[in-house]
């Protein structure tokens, strides 16, 4: 059996932990830029206040004090994210992140009545341990889970943890409860398409021939028709497979042309980016930078350039990654546009365990090597343990045009589980 544990409202709830005044009130998290509204309380919900809005129509409720809207703030809900995975792992054999506030997790081995009160169990421990109310879907596939866990959700009975047995009349009758565009992976443009063949709603596309939905749409289509089933022929892919590249990029906080500003953000997402190429124990052989006007300012001239430049040798060493950023940023900087984006992504990335030596190689470069292995692993332990951006290559400037607008961000910045503060049980 695979459960999904979905973290509700999690920015919100990251929030909540951190500021209890903020539980029953209107909360919404903005996103980069306080642009627009990304993460939304049940609450904000009530006030018929939907997903994206942005944050400028709002201004008169929060003026009011009727509504509450926060700055983003990822390190937090990356950190929460990680606590929340750690309470699962002591609770099941195995579990695979989805997204930063989905798991499925592994639960073979359980009968029917000892699976349910293991699943309340996890629901309780998540909520106990973390603070962040979760709800849990189970059943034998993980779109059938994903169902599950809809229903867990959305229907008051279930408390908030469901689990379905395939072929029991509890899953036929939320089969035919829930309609086509519920299912995990079936878009707007899939449910048209069904709804000409008379599938309309998720039982419907579980009794379908799988061979005529594969043949008519794709295979993808076919083993989610299987699944819905609870025949479970969906795995996700290895968590732990290194990426193939690797890109960092931001919004800048107001358009800009300052040279200067610019390359200060490309070094951020320079030395962020090799943070996470070491990370994954992996090297880079190029290095490609970009920038971006607004393409919606039609007012302004447009310029949208990109530009990959190879490195000397495969490498994850920040001060080398960053060289080739400025040579490429320099290359491509125009006069006279204003920016709104830029970013630094890494290119070509090979294993680092087997990386393939030089033949010009000597036992000085040998130990350059390791001399800038050694002082990678001192800048990352470091800013692994005293928080981002402890120690960076460079002086940025608080001021920087280029930093993210977020004037409503919250102080309750969380790095190590002493200092998450005691949530009473519920």
């Amino acid at each position: 059996m695979i459960g999904l544990v979905d973290c509700n409202s999690f920015y919100v709830s990251c929030e909540r932990v951190f500021q209890p005044r903020l539980i029953g009130l209107p909360v919404g998290v903005m996103s980069n830029n306080d642009g627009c509204v990304i993460a939304l309380s049940a609450e904000l919900k009530a006030l018929g206040i939907g997903m994206g809005t942005p944050a400028f129509e709002l201004q008169h409720l929060v003026r009011q004090g009727r509504i509450q809207l926060l700055s983003s703030n990822y390190e937090l809900y990356g950190d929460m994210s990680a606590r929340v995975l750690a309470v699962l792992e002591e609770f099941a054999p195995a579990v695979e992140p989805y997204s930063i506030d989905e798991m499925f997790v592994r639960l073979d081995g359980f009968a029917h009545e000892r699976l349910l009160a293991h699943a309340r169990q996890l629901h309780c421990r998540v909520r106990q341990y973390t603070g962040i109310p979760v709800c849990v879907g189970v059943a034998p596939s993980r779109t059938l889970a994903k169902l599950a866990n809809r229903a867990a959700k959305t229907l008051p009975a279930y408390g908030g943890v469901c689990v379905l047995q395939p072929g029991s009349l509890e899953t036929r009758t939320l089969l035919r409860k829930f309609a086509l565009g519920d299912v995990w992976g079936v878009g707007r443009r899939l449910v048209e398409r069904l709804a000409l063949m008379g599938i309309k709603s998720a039982w419907d596309l579980a009794q379908a021939d799988p061979k005529r939905i594969r043949r008519q749409f794709s295979v993808t289509l076919e083993r989610t028709a299987l699944e819905l089933r609870g025949i479970s022929c969906i795995e996700m892919n290895d968590i732990d497979e290194a990426r193939q590249r690797i890109m960092t990029s931001r919004s800048f906080g107001k358009l800009t042309d300052d040279l200067a500003e610019i390359r200060e953000a490309m070094r951020q997402h320079g030395q962020r980016g090799a943070e996470k190429l070491r990370q994954q124990g992996s090297l880079a052989r190029a290095v490609l930078v970009f920038l971006k006007t607004n393409p919606f300012r039609t007012d302004l001239p447009q310029y949208s350039p990109s530009l990959a430049v190879e490195l000397p040798r495969p490498t994850d060493d920040s001060r080398e990654i960053l060289h080739a950023a400025g040579i490429a940023l320099r290359r491509i900087h125009r006069p006279g546009f204003l920016y709104q984006k830029g970013g630094v992504m890494l290119l070509d990335l090979i294993d680092a365990s087997r990386q393939q030596l030089s033949l010009l190689d000597t036992p000085l470069s040998e130990a350059e090597r390791q001399r800038s292995e050694k002082l990678m692993r001192v800048m990352d332990a470091l800013n692994q343990r005293m928080g981002r951006g402890t120690l960076k290559l460079g002086t940025p400037s608080p001021g920087a045009a280029w930093h993210l607008r977020c004037a409503h961000r919250t102080q309750r910045y969380s790095t190590r589980w002493e200092e998450l503060p005691a949530v009473r049980a519920l």
